[in-house]
């Protein structure tokens, strides 16, 4: 597929992030309006609610925009989602009959603030980049025991906090919690000292299920994905983790880009997960290409100051697909529902660089990195800036995410001594 032309032309450039081939679901609200729905198209928006009030949208006897979130799209499933984006394809076309009166339903992406773009149900995090998992493996329990013994067979994951997922731009405040050193006799109350990032990749739960699926089944289920930073006290998790995992260490927040990137727009991207070490029991084989060739971007930017680029990597190093994520959350008969939301787990490649996560780049805080300003960093600072980006390239055009960015706020004060 090559570039498709659209009558808005900031759009008809190779590194556009939002051409016509991708058109990503948002949530907007300016000055003069509270949120809506709406679909980026160059450096525009597109009030899909106003359009759907003219008429020029009319694919159900309801109205699907007179919310603001998509989850009301998701529940009609994967038929209405291509009814709509073929038209708004047409809508949006160079040569549009429709293009004068569509004019006035476009707002420039600088004069809006961005929201969540739909109502998080519930939401599991994974652990399911090979390599990441081996880094993190080797520096608590050697090489020769890195990964679990059933890290090759099943998707690990564990369900987070839906209620603190957050919108690229919100600030974060670092956390409170119980630490414990290694030569510490007890566990002490502070803020976290080794605050982190995870770069991942969101998978976005578009139908409803309340039996197990195949992992055919769960691709059909995607609406689409996000990018997705699961901010993490890697302090705080030392010490609750044992025997059960995360838990305090990753409810400060997770946020996520403002763009839905669908998987119609995703799918010339397509590309094979890694060969398999152990073969998947057959409800989790592959059934195809499962992943995505999508560059991703680490960047910090410390409180005014220049910015580094602390990691590259691609969406395709990952070990299982969202798919199989998906399909193995089902297994139990576990109830999926429009608007889960998936993360897949920090995605690392093989080389230091491609590491998404400070604790691995750092090793622990053993090797701290030096920004381009000649600062180092083995954990996040206040003031820090992360942001998270994504494109996947294609034949004359990019089909970009936006970004997803938080800023770290010092802790507050100790919220017990009142």
């Amino acid at each position: 597929m090559s570039l498709l032309t659209s009558w808005v032309t900031s759009a008809n450039t190779a590194d556009a992030p939002f051409p016509l081939n991708n058109l990503p679901y948002g949530v907007f609200s300016t000055a003069n309006s509270d949120p809506r729905c709406g679909v980026a198209i160059g450096d525009m928006i597109l009030d899909v609610a106003a359009a759907e009030e003219a008429g020029l949208i009319a694919l159900t006897d309801a109205p699907l925009f007179d919310v603001p979130f998509w989850n009301e799209v998701m529940e009609e499933g994967p038929k209405l989602w291509a009814a709509l984006r073929t038209r708004l394809t047409e809508l949006l076309a160079e040569g549009s009959p429709d293009q004068a009166e569509l004019s006035d339903m476009l707002v420039a992406q600088s004069d809006a603030d961005m929201h969540l773009p739909f109502l998080v149900s519930e939401f599991t995090d994974f652990y399911a980049s090979k390599n990441h998992a081996t880094n993190v493996g080797t520096m608590f329990r050697g090489a020769e025991n890195a990964l679990p013994p059933n890290w090759l067979h099943i998707p690990i994951g564990y369900n987070g906090r839906a209620s603190s997922v957050v919108v690229s731009g919100t600030d974060i405040r670092r956390p409170w919690g119980q630490l414990k050193g290694p030569n510490d006799d007890a566990p002490r109350w502070a803020p976290s000292a080794r605050f982190d990032l995870e770069l991942e990749m969101g998978a976005i739960v578009g139908t409803f299920s309340d039996a197990p699926v195949t992992v055919a089944e769960a691709d059909e289920m995607i609406f689409g994905y996000v990018l997705l930073n699961d901010w993490s006290a890697r302090d705080i998790q030392a010490w609750e983790y044992q025997p059960l995992g995360p838990f305090q260490a990753k409810a400060t927040a997770t946020s996520i880009s403002p763009w839905i990137v669908t998987k119609a727009a995703l799918e010339p991207f397509r590309t094979d997960t890694p060969p398999r070490e152990k073969d998947l029991l057959p409800h989790l084989q592959d059934c195809g290409p499962m992943l995505y060739d999508i560059d991703l971007q680490v960047t910090l930017t410390p409180e005014g100051k220049a910015t580094s680029t602390i990691a590259t990597t691609n969406y395709k190093e990952m070990y299982y697909s969202s798919a199989q994520q998906l399909a193995h959350h089902t297994t139990s008969g576990c109830p999926m529902n429009p608007g889960d939301l998936l993360g897949s787990g920090t995605i690392s490649g093989p080389e230091k660089h491609q590491r998404g996560a400070l604790l691995e780049l750092s090793w622990g805080g053993k090797e701290p990195i030096t920004l381009d300003i000649g600062e180092e960093r083995s954990f996040l600072e206040d003031g820090d800036t992360l942001t998270l980006h994504g494109a996947a390239k294609g034949d004359g055009y990019t089909i970009g995410f936006g970004t997803c960015a938080g800023t770290i706020l010092p802790a507050l004060a100790d919220p017990y001594k009142r």
